[in-house]
């Protein structure tokens, strides 16, 4: 029986990463023997034996020069779905695939020993508190037994953040995974939910807001969405001081980037201690390299938050989620698309949606690709913005710049170029697939977290020409049961969390 993880985990709160953290790290671990549950519940012999040597797969991490990723590939693509962790979505899929990576779905031990078994969760994704306050307490300072402090995951609520997918829930991102690469150490970038996981998406820093999504401010007015038009406000930490502030949601512009006149804060409805960020759309125009955000859903959008993004050219890079498919067929996807969900009640996979919806989704997009002009030089990495605070067993690490980084998070790599059944056990964050997109379009780095992060090089072989289609995607029907829900059930569109 496995609980709490402490071994083998991306690292500890305490650690100070610097130059070379990446590999100096992979090798840690490839001498440590990882394996979850070496807490109070330790794993045994047969549970090790049972995953075989994960070592193994953990080598020294690959530096190709900065060119070979630009070589090969000429499209990146992020697909970002909605609140998932890595052993709630892929760990019954690792399990059955032992020793292919590291999942487990088994027991449980919670802080003051009780124990409970994960259970299999419903198609409708059950509604669990995902703040930074709930993440924060089920990592529980590196001991993963957290959970039932949780909101919405007690045992009245009969702890359904303590449960996980089986593949043929899913069949479309374990077929992914079992013919691609499967990443089991990219975690999120901070113990935020869904804002704050849109910011450093684009950023590689939170700009030291906490990543809270944003409430409407005392006395004004909220306006539709999360960001700069929307009049909300959002922690923000002085890093000095370390006092808090209720900020406006806004990365503001840089001073003479928009008309002083209509934008006396740069871009933010009233003054803020918050300083503009690049961000990797800077980067891009920069070079003059196409891009676009793909999205329905003004709060998970990316673009509103960032005062440039809002209220400057960049703000034409933003179409509708479902415009992918048809840029995908027609040979016109950008170099660097992220692909966002379509709202509640669709493909996101947000509570209380249809995980099978959103695979769909999912199965989709990749099948459209996987038959398009542009498959042969195209990466994708599917993953999800944040933890959902469903239940995972490997405590995170800590940043380079030292903030410590959010619960594990699935994390699927499909390419030509992607090494079949691979499993990449390199430690990893949202800010690795900013490094691969910078070193692939020759773009400087926006922080030390991407500057240092590790960039997937593993996943990836070049030697032999790209491959086509590996997976076979369906379309899967809904239950009737999930039908009706969704039929008779509506998201607070406010909420999109």
């Amino acid at each position: 029986m496995r609980g709490r993880a402490v071994g083998g985990n991306a690292g500890s709160w305490s650690a100070k990463w610097k130059l070379g953290w990446g590999a100096l790290i992979g090798t840690m671990i490839a001498f440590a023997g990882v394996g979850p549950g070496n807490g109070p519940v330790a794993a045994t012999t047969g549970d090790l034996a049972s995953r075989g040597s994960l070592a193994s797969t953990r080598s020294a991490v690959a530096t190709p020069d900065a060119g070979v990723f630009a070589r090969y590939i000429k499209h990146v693509v992020v697909f970002y779905q909605e609140n998932h962790s890595f052993d709630e979505t892929l760990g019954r899929f690792c399990q059955l695939q032992a020793p292919r990576c590291d999942g487990y779905t088994g027991p449980v031990r919670l802080r003051g020993g009780t124990v409970v078994q994960m259970r299999p969760s419903s198609d409708l994704v059950p509604g669990v508190f995902h703040t930074v306050v709930a993440q924060s307490a089920a990592i529980d300072g590196g001991k993963m037994d957290g959970w039932a402090n949780v909101g919405g995951c007690n045992r009245s609520y009969r702890y359904r953040c303590l449960t996980y997918y089986s593949p043929d829930q899913v069949p479309n991102l374990t077929t992914l995974a079992a013919h691609f690469v499967v990443s089991d150490r990219t975690f999120s970038m901070a113990q935020s939910p869904s804002w704050g996981g849109h910011v450093y998406a684009a950023a590689a820093t939170r700009d030291n807001f906490t990543g809270e999504n944003p409430i409407p401010a005392p006395h004004v007015k909220a306006r539709i969405g999360w960001g700069c038009s929307s009049d909300r406000v959002t922690p923000w930490v002085n890093p000095t001081s370390h006092k808090r502030y209720m900020a406006p949601s806004c990365i503001p512009a840089r001073p003479g980037m928009l008309n002083s006149k209509k934008y006396p804060y740069n871009g933010a409805f009233r003054w803020t201690p918050a300083k503009y960020v690049p961000t990797i759309f800077d980067r891009l125009d920069a070079k003059h390299v196409s891009w676009k955000l793909y999205s329905s859903v003004p709060y998970w959008s990316i673009c509103p938050s960032f005062a440039e993004c809002q209220y400057g050219p960049q703000h034409r890079h933003l179409v509708p989620t479902v415009k992918f498919l048809s840029d995908a067929k027609n040979n016109r996807l950008p170099a660097y698309s992220v692909l966002l969900p379509s709202g509640p009640g669709g493909t996101s996979q947000h509570d209380p949606g249809s995980m099978l919806r959103g695979d769909n989704w999912i199965g989709k997009v990749i099948a459209t690709l996987e038959h398009s002009p542009e498959w042969s030089s195209t990466a994708v990495f599917i993953t999800y913005d944040d933890c959902g605070c469903f239940y995972d067993h490997v405590a995170p690490g800590t940043n380079p710049d030292h903030t410590r980084q959010g619960i594990r998070v699935p994390m699927v790599i499909v390419s030509p170029y992607a090494k079949v059944a691979y499993t990449d056990s390199q430690p990893a964050t949202f800010a690795s697939i900013l490094r691969f997109a910078e070193k692939t379009f020759g773009l400087p780095a926006l922080t030390v977290n991407d500057q240092y992060a590790y960039d997937y090089a593993n996943s990836f072989d070049f030697s032999s020409p790209p491959t086509g289609p590996r997976a076979n995607l369906s379309q899967h029907p809904l239950s009737a049961a999930s039908l009706n829900f969704l039929a008779t059930h509506t998201t607070d569109t406010n909420d999109p969390t």
